[in-house]
């Protein structure tokens, strides 16, 4: 018999707020990828052009703030060496 899995709340396609975001986020994503309110915060200020209003939309956000958390990452590491 296949056991059963606790179902989680998804949040595809709901309005968020940016902490629902981030608790979301960071629910899916392993350990290198979390973020923080902070993250979040300049995240919104660089890519002004993807926030119609204040909804923090898992499907629609999700993708870019990775692309561009990775690429903040990358950035950060050559000015350290």
């Amino acid at each position: 018999m296949i056991p059963r899995l606790k179902k989680v709340k998804k949040f595809i396609d709901l309005p968020l707020n940016k902490r629902q975001f981030l608790e979301e986020h960071n629910r899916l994503s392993p350990v290198n990828l979390r973020a923080t309110i902070s993250l979040l915060s300049h995240f919104r200020i660089e890519k002004k052009s993807l926030f119609k209003d204040n909804n923090w939309s898992i499907d629609k956000l999700r993708k870019p703030f990775i692309s561009w958390l990775t690429a903040t990452a990358i950035e950060k590491k050559h000015k350290t060496t």
